[in-house]
């Protein structure tokens, strides 16, 4: 009997991190499960880039409805199997300022879509993968969940919680055989950074940072900061003493608000949404 090629689930995976991540499996002879609210753009690239029809399928979900990615993982065991690895990829990033009520509804919808759609997409698999005794889960965390940054509060914290959330689960899961990576990445050049008004330091290329995630997942890895410099730099930023942060970030660019437009301040902007985190 022919073996099957393993299978990768992501989310997220209509641009950015996702839809590099989804080339790099797919380079790797890996099956995919694409989820993304995006059904048909992740349809026109996988057309696009002559991808057989029989190596992949699209999944419509919304990481921030619990049922919608519940049930997108469902019909994915029901349609190609148990998975080998999953990537909870989507994500979102907007400035907040806690002064404005409004604000604290962003801080609502990043939670619901970074940390409980973490949870979400990686719950109709467990039970499967621990059966089985293999897997991998993947949490793309972030290096602004290492130190909170003005403006940052509701992303910084949100990847914080995501750095735990797999910490916890990583020691839940290692009798049953199953893997847990959390994947770190620093300023990856994607639609999520796009409007950031300030310096980002090793800015990486999308398909860069996917060849080094596919690597670390590969082996195995429980936590990676991708690329390597931001590591060191978020290490000497978690050493540094508050008075000293505080100073260094003094006067810093912000991330923009949800009303926040570069320019034009008067005119409102929509959300620095996207299907992929950082």
């Amino acid at each position: 009997m022919t073996q099957r090629a393993p299978l990768v689930v992501i989310t997220g995976a209509s641009s950015g991190i996702g839809q590099a991540l989804a080339l790099r499996f797919h380079q790797a002879g890996y099956r995919l499960g694409l989820m993304a609210r995006r059904v048909q753009e992740v349809q026109s690239w996988a057309e696009a880039i002559k991808m057989g029809a029989a190596s992949y399928e699209i999944y419509s979900a919304d990481v921030a409805d619990i049922d919608s990615i519940v049930a997108a993982g469902q019909a994915c065991l029901a349609r190609q199997g148990v998975p080998d690895v999953v990537i909870a990829n989507a994500g979102i990033s907007i400035g907040m300022d806690s002064a404005i009520v409004q604000d604290l509804g962003v801080m609502a919808k990043t939670f619901a879509t970074n940390n409980i759609g973490v949870a979400a997409t990686f719950q109709p698999f467990i039970a499967s993968m621990t059966q089985r005794g293999s897997g991998t889960l993947v949490g793309i965390g972030s290096v602004a969940g290492i130190r909170g940054l003005p403006g940052h509060g509701a992303y910084c914290a949100s990847k914080a919680a995501v750095i735990a959330y797999c910490e916890s689960l990583r020691g839940e899961l290692k009798p049953s055989g199953v893997k847990v990576v959390t994947i770190c990445p620093g300023y990856i050049d994607t639609p999520l950074t796009k409007k950031n008004r300030y310096a980002m330091p090793f800015l990486m290329p999308p398909e860069a940072f996917a060849t080094e995630a596919f690597a670390a997942i590969e082996a195995g890895a429980s936590y990676r900061v991708i690329p390597w410099q931001m590591g060191v730099v978020a290490k000497l930023l978690r050493l540094l003493p508050n008075a000293l942060f505080d100073k260094a970030l003094a006067g810093r660019a912000r991330k923009p608000r949800q009303v926040d437009k570069p320019d034009t301040p008067d005119k409102p902007d929509k959300p620095d949404k996207t299907d992929k985190p950082n």
